[in-house]
């Protein structure tokens, strides 16, 4: 994708944390179309109100990242990475 970059991008550190909560392919032998790291990038729409359709062209197709956004809605993906980032985050207050 684009080497744009917008301030709600995963940073290297905020990557390390996600990417091992986020489901395996199902078909490890094929190749991912698109960088699983993009994907989060593109939610960004929850967080500033645009439509889907409206985001930036530089980011993958909404349509692409609507998909991901509802399969993991769906097999609790979302819920999963909110439970451990509640527990990161209470751990460090102590």
């Amino acid at each position: 994708m684009s080497a744009k970059r917008y301030p709600s991008d995963l940073t290297g550190k905020e990557w390390e944390v996600l990417e091992p909560l986020l489901p395996k392919p199902r078909n490890p032998g094929r190749p991912r179309r698109y960088p699983l790291r993009e994907i989060p990038n593109g939610i960004y729409v929850l967080r500033s109100g645009c439509s889907w359709r409206m985001m930036p062209k530089d980011l993958l197709h909404w349509k692409t990242v609507y998909h991901y956004f509802r399969l993991w809605r769906e097999d609790g993906t979302w819920g999963r990475i909110n439970r451990e980032l509640l527990k990161r985050t209470r751990r460090k207050q102590g």
